[in-house]
């Protein structure tokens, strides 16, 4: 299908996601790298997870294509950003020599993490909870004897999957990595783009995050990193971007993110 024949004055992106329907059905599809044909996204789960939504469908596509060397995925808090890019990074762990997840330390007080006791990855640890509590999940798919589950504590052991703070990785060049940058809405878009610039050969990149949920004073909803990547990367044949609106954690987180 190409996208003049639906509708002759779309003018959509590159790796754009699109729900197709007629009278009879609908179907997911992706406009291609060229920007005119429409490819049909079947069924696929990551490392026991299986999208529940059309969303996150989109967001598995994108993730493991390996010729989308750049990703970005927002939304607010429950809608699978993370999971579904740890799942991913999971799935096709054979084909990188490392996963690297970091994010950015932002303390909610005043406080710098210099004031918190224990030693650097004891201060850093808090920060990185909810990255391991998304490892949690996806674990919890499998028996612990399950060969799934032996191999994630083994990548974990062996340093092949690495969580740890930006702060800690500045100045490293990456090559055929799989690195995820969560909470990237907390980076300026100088901080985005030195990140990327270190992209080897090989390398995935994909940022995470919340343009409406700021930490840092001096950024806002337009002026963050992730927002400035997305504004200036779409149309590009290798990047693809999907927003996530649908809340899968609970009604009670997703009451809170729209209501608070």
């Amino acid at each position: 299908v190409r996208a003049a024949d639906i509708d002759p004055d779309l003018q959509p992106y590159a790796n754009e996601y699109f729900v197709l329907k007629n009278a009879h059905k609908s179907i997911l599809a992706r406009l291609g790298p060229d920007g005119e044909h429409f490819h049909h996204i079947p069924k696929a789960h990551a490392y026991g997870i299986t999208p529940r939504n059309a969303e996150q469908t989109f967001a598995l596509d994108a993730l493991l294509n390996p010729d989308i060397q750049l990703v970005t995925l927002s939304g607010k808090a429950g809608t699978g950003k993370t999971l579904m890019a740890l799942a991913a990074s999971l799935e096709v762990e054979k084909q990188y020599r490392r996963i690297l997840l970091a994010r950015p330390i932002v303390p909610l007080s005043n406080k710098d993490i210099g004031y918190l006791p224990g030693d650097a990855q004891e201060k850093i640890n808090p920060y990185m909870q909810p990255l391991y509590d998304n490892l949690t999940v996806i674990k919890d798919q499998y028996k612990d004897n399950s060969k799934k589950a032996k191999r994630l504590d083994e990548i974990q052991e062996s340093g092949q999957l690495t969580i740890t703070a930006l702060a800690y990785i500045r100045g490293r060049s990456f090559a055929n990595v799989f690195f995820i940058i969560d909470e990237a809405q907390n980076l300026t878009p100088h901080e985005v783009k030195t990140i990327i610039t270190r992209a080897g050969e090989g390398t995935k990149m994909v940022f995470t995050g919340d343009p409406y949920q700021i930490d840092t004073p001096y950024l806002d909803s337009r002026s963050n990193g992730l927002s400035y990547l997305i504004d200036h990367m779409k149309g590009e044949s290798i990047y693809a971007h999907v927003t996530l609106e649908k809340g899968e954690r609970s009604y009670l987180a997703e009451l809170a993110s729209n209501r608070l």
